[in-house]
């Protein structure tokens, strides 16, 4: 599966659009990792946990994203992007969308 940020995939032929897709996911924070980065917040620095969680989350959305797109049939995505949001105290949610297509070839 290809994926790109941008609306083509160089060299390549879109010869079908199969609509949206997307994929999410929602992670709570670890009560350690909310130590830590109180103590972060005091001396300054990255806060790697929530850097970890970010990383997953959104590995964890793309992957949602990419098996819904295989479902459609689609061989690549295009036109990914992410957002973000707080859906409860202490939870996130990360969503990633782009548009199933199929490539020439």
């Amino acid at each position: 599966m290809l994926l790109s940020n941008v609306e083509v995939i160089p060299d390549r032929k879109i010869i079908k659009h199969l609509g949206l897709v997307q994929g999410s996911t929602v992670r709570a924070k670890h009560a350690g990792r909310d130590i830590m980065a109180g103590l972060k917040n005091i001396v300054g620095g990255e806060l790697k946990g929530y850097t970890e969680l970010l990383n997953e989350s959104r590995d964890e959305a793309i992957q949602r994203m990419v098996e819904s797109a295989h479902q459609l049939g689609a061989n690549a995505v295009i036109n990914i992007r992410f957002a973000t949001s707080n859906v409860a105290a202490g939870a996130s949610e990360v969503f990633a969308y782009g548009t199933a297509v199929l490539l020439e070839g």
